[in-house]
């Protein structure tokens, strides 16, 4: 009993040693996820929040406990520790940018849309945060306001792919065929071994009946990468359209072959028989 007694009067004493220990916990924790000893990273980062659950210094652990589940493919979890993360810092960025992403992978696209309307409230030359809102607010046909996103993130970094590439697709959207090829035609030029450049220009030729041209962008897409199902899937269909049937086939097969699930090829293959 007596020996109880001095271990907790040694802990009065020195209160610090608490928070050396929530330090080393935190400490090994970060270097097991540099590691890539996830699992081990993950029960550090745990212990230390239980040691010491009214830390400030919380908020990123749980960020970092987010980050890590994630790459161990526990989504909820993530989530969830994202969630703990901005309850205690709810205007952090790059939190901020990890849940909206996380929430765009999942699906729940509405509220990624709000964190990342969130991050440009904070900081309104976020570029990560303007081409994922640019691209969301496409996906709801609000051509106009994605437009302005994708100008904003080019003013800020002019030579941005993604941004580039973003707005070329929305070109094709609102069927401005030319200014989309015109991007498009650009982007080819600087990378011309990327094979899902040509798909893409592919797919705006098959819109304005440059059939034969598409097939030729196919085909330099399928040299470069044999893989690309989506190369296949865009070929058969303007072989379809060409009346083309066992080609047309063949390319659905393939495309099928590749990834592509047979369900949603049904029709295709129907009427190339």
């Amino acid at each position: 009993m007596k020996k109880i007694v001095l271990l907790l009067l040694m802990c009065s004493l020195f209160p610090g040693i608490h928070a050396q220990n929530y330090k080393e916990l935190f400490d090994k924790a970060t270097q097991c996820e540099k590691m890539d000893s996830l699992v081990q990273a993950e029960k550090y980062y745990r212990e230390a929040l239980k040691l010491e659950p009214t830390n400030a210094h919380n908020c990123m652990i749980f960020a970092n406990l987010g980050r890590l589940q994630y790459r161990m493919h526990k989504i909820d979890d993530a989530l969830d520790s994202y969630n703990f993360a901005l309850n205690m810092a709810p205007l952090t960025v790059p939190i901020l940018m990890d849940r909206a992403s996380l929430l765009f992978e999942m699906g729940l696209t509405d509220r990624a849309y709000v964190d990342c309307c969130t991050v440009l409230d904070v900081n309104k030359n976020n570029a990560k945060a303007l081409f994922l809102r640019a691209y969301l607010q496409a996906g709801r046909h609000n051509y106009k306001e994605a437009k302005e996103d994708y100008k904003r993130l080019l003013e800020l970094e002019p030579e941005s792919v993604s941004g580039r590439l973003g707005l070329a697709i929305l070109y094709q959207q609102e069927q401005d065929f030319k200014n989309s090829l015109e991007l498009l035609n650009k982007l080819i030029v600087e990378y011309p071994n990327d094979a899902e450049l040509y798909v893409i220009r592919a797919g705006v030729e098959k819109e304005i009946f440059q059939l034969d041209v598409a097939l030729i962008d196919l085909d330099k897409a399928i040299s470069l990468s044999p893989t690309s199902a989506n190369a296949y899937m865009l070929r058969g269909e303007i072989l379809l359209a060409q009346k083309k049937k066992e080609m047309a086939r063949s390319s659905f097969e393939k495309a099928i072959d590749l990834g592509i699930p047979r369900s949603e090829l049904m029709q295709q293959l129907k009427e190339s028989k």
